[in-house]
């Protein structure tokens, strides 16, 4: 991270801001940016700053509700307007739902910069929204009690319109103006659970129809008036240099206009700009570059496995530590597990290419691009081109598909087009990765190795549990590290372990964070993917030796704290009757896992088909709190497992040879299909009235270990490497 950026960064404070202005085409504009210093629930304490609309109640009657997040499939496009239309009383066939651009009353709550991650969004604005709803009505009321000259207790709302006592009506357009000159009202109460209307109500996302017939735009549809396309030629080796380029060819291809070397963030690279793609595609895979890796590490798969290996031999810097470590010197070697696990490195590859589109014009630039992490990508482009953020407009643009890798702390995307629009001065360009680039240009989840030796009780349960993490740090170096690496151990490589619910008297984790010259990043669910999978296929091989139900078991073990996970255990076996008559050669399988503060459960049946896995069923139990869209939900769930099935596809890993990544696309890096996904998914969601959890991400850990546990039902083995490539 920069000098420059990190500055920027530590300016950033959480505060509170709220305004209400009349616009200058007509209505009322309301914004609202809370600060909960400990808690996103704790109530805070509002105070006046001018910030952008948040919401805008237009003269023809529409509401325009800003949402401060990236749109990407997980439906807060809905779930946010859903909780401020609900307390405001607006008319729900009157709300349209824009992606708000890049600025500071859009940040996270919590967090206090603008992002989407860590499952958050719903969990974090949940109060935000609500009483930014709450007050906007509260404020239409008020000018309607002033025009009636009456007490605004007189008054009540419904679907955009005030009603008086005398018979009395207003709608909410033809109040917006006198609204706005009106003081912002402190300490409204929220309306009862009991008299939502549409949170916790199964309403359906307001970009789905646009989505379903086509006319959807994405980050990578736009066309702006002489807009240019861009693509970059990356080393072969992270981190290799240009050490010289033939652009003859790429330049004889008619509408090729500019090929020209670029510092990358890490080494260099050659840019190619054209009138159209597929110009700047076939112009770019002319280019005949030499390039200098001398300098750098040239990683290999099979050589980091075997120092891994050994590294997992070792205790690493403790993550948690309780009871005695040696404990297990004192079971029998009968009554010891001793198991490796390796996990591969994993791409991310969302259905739309990377993208960013900027137009510098010196003085100012303005950016469109499908970011997780607008505050920071903001702060990268303005330092490439010499400006300040506030020079930088930032358009949040629809973005197909995610799973963390539209959340690079190094901005390395945005970096990339800036420089090329630095050079093209007042023309759009468009830099496209193609998923050639995609898969071959890092930033994956890191490759792990899990080492754990378990004493097993007379009881049957596990004594002492001893647990060494291997892999990449994904937090040290970046921004991130301060809240997230503590004693040398990055807590995204051992959550689902280092803070289980399991109560195990002897319990000790600690990790190694080797540095390898491989680019990682978070995806889906982050380290609870592998975590997850460790945990459960070894809670289940130990309900297995104790000849105990796998459910049982596992209630057994769980902490009388953990209520989620119980929760959602208790509903799974509810509704699970039909794995009690399965066909033969079917198998059930069962995990859980809570990530995110969000519980949940899974079985599976499953059976072997053409040597792979089908699993003709799913039924998963899910505590996230309050629902506030019980659709929505659900789409995450299923939508969830199908992707976290990507671990255990046979050929769903990145492997390097001489620092080269061998893979280039979804041949050789092959995402789940239909086949390979649940024949049916059956959600049920835990009733609750506490605050909401994530949603995006949990449904991911706890899929794969289920198949899992149910083959080794099937074929008596145990699988700890991933993926399968054989079962």
């Amino acid at each position: 991270m920069t000098t420059a950026m990190s500055s920027s960064l530590r300016s950033i404070t959480r505060r509170t801001f709220l305004r209400v202005s009349s616009a200058a085409a007509g209505g009322l504009f309301v914004s609202l940016h809370l600060d909960w210093p400990a808690s996103a629930q704790q109530t805070p304490k509002l105070q006046a700053y001018p910030p952008d609309a948040f919401v805008h109640v237009r003269p023809d009657g529409k509401i325009v509700i800003q949402v401060n997040r990236l749109e990407f499939g997980q439906g807060v496009q809905t779930a946010l307007p859903m909780l401020l239309a609900d307390e405001m009383d607006a008319d729900w066939s009157q709300v349209v739902a824009e992606l708000a651009p890049a600025a500071d009353v859009y940040r996270d709550p919590l967090y206090g910069i603008q992002l989407v991650g860590g499952s958050g969004s719903v969990a974090h604005s949940f109060h935000q929204y609500r009483q930014l709803g709450a007050q906007t009505r509260a404020m239409l009321v008020a000018a309607a009690a002033a025009q009636w000259k009456i007490e605004p207790s007189q008054c009540h709302t419904q679907a955009s319109v005030v009603y008086g006592p005398s018979g009395q009506s207003a709608k909410y357009a033809e109040l917006a103006a006198a609204a706005a000159h009106l003081p912002v009202p402190e300490n409204i109460p929220f309306k009862n659970d009991s008299d939502l209307r549409l949170a916790g109500k199964k309403v359906r996302r307001l970009d789905s129809r646009a989505k379903c017939d086509g006319s959807q735009k994405f980050g990578l549809d736009l066309d702006l008036p002489g807009m240019k396309v861009a693509l970059v030629a990356h080393p072969p080796v992270f981190g290799a240099k240009v050490k010289s380029f033939d652009e003859k060819a790429a330049r004889a291809i008619p509408g090729v206009q500019d090929v020209f070397e670029i510092p990358l963030v890490k080494g260099t690279g050659v840019a190619v700009v054209a009138d159209r793609f597929w110009t700047a595609k076939q112009a770019c895979d002319r280019l005949r570059a030499e390039w200098d890796a001398t300098s750098v590490e040239h990683p290999d798969t099979a050589q980091l496995f075997a120092k891994y290996r050994e590294l997992a031999g070792t205790t690493g810097n403790v993550a948690v530590s309780r009871g005695d470590m040696n404990a297990i010197h004192s079971i029998p070697d009968a009554n010891r597990v001793v198991a490796e696990y390796e996990f591969p490195y994993l791409a991310h590859t969302p259905m739309e290419p990377l993208n960013t589109t900027i137009r510098f014009d010196g003085d100012g630039a303005e950016v469109w691009a499908g970011s997780q992490l607008q505050t920071v990508d903001r702060i990268a482009v303005a330092e490439t081109l010499g400006l300040k953020p506030e020079q930088v407009t930032f358009h949040t643009e629809m973005a197909g598909g995610g799973f963390g890798r539209r959340a690079t702390p190094d901005s390395h995307v945005q970096r990339e087009a800036a420089t090329i629009a630095k050079r093209l001065r007042g023309t759009p360009v468009k830099l496209v990765w193609t998923r050639e680039d995609d898969v071959q240009g890092g930033y994956y989840r890191p490759m792990h190795v899990h080492r754990v030796e378990i004493g097993i009780g007379a009881d049957g349960m596990p004594a002492t549990w001893r647990h060494v993490v291997v892999g990449q740090s994904i937090l040290a170096g970046t921004f991130f590290a301060a809240m997230g690496v503590q004693n040398g151990v990055d807590s995204t490589a051992v959550e689902g372990t280092a803070d289980t619910h399991y109560a195990i008297p002897n319990f000790h984790v600690s990790a190694h964070h080797p540095a390898i010259n491989v680019p990682v990043l978070w995806w889906r669910s982050v380290g609870h993917t592998h975590n997850a999978f460790v945990v459960e296929t070894l809670i289940d091989e130990l309900a297995t030796r104790a000849k105990a139900d796998p459910i049982a078991y596992r209630l057994k073990l769980l902490s009388p704290g953990a209520k989620k996970l119980r929760a959602c255990l208790a509903l799974l076996q509810e509704n699970t009757a039909w794995h009690n008559s399965v066909p033969r050669n079917h198998a059930v399988g069962v995990a859980c896992h809570e990530s995110f503060e969000t519980g949940l459960a899974c079985a599976v049946e499953v059976s072997i088909e053409n040597k792979r896995p089908r699993i003709h069923r799913a039924t998963i139990a899910v505590d996230p709190g309050f629902a506030v869209n019980p659709l929505t939900i659900e789409s995450q769930m299923q939508g969830g497992v199908s992707f976290g099935i990507t671990q255990l596809m046979p050929k769903g890993a990145i492997t390097l040879k001489d620092g080269r990544v061998e893979q280039r696309n979804w041949d050789g890096y092959t995402p789940p299909y239909i086949k390979d996904a649940p024949v049916t998914v059956d959600v049920h969601i835990v009733p609750s009235a506490e605050k909401p959890s994530g949603c995006g991400e949990p449904p991911a850990p706890v899929i794969s270990p289920a198949i899992v546990n149910a083959l080794s039902q099937l074929t008596g083995k145990r699988y700890r490497r991933l993926p399968l490539t054989e079962i």
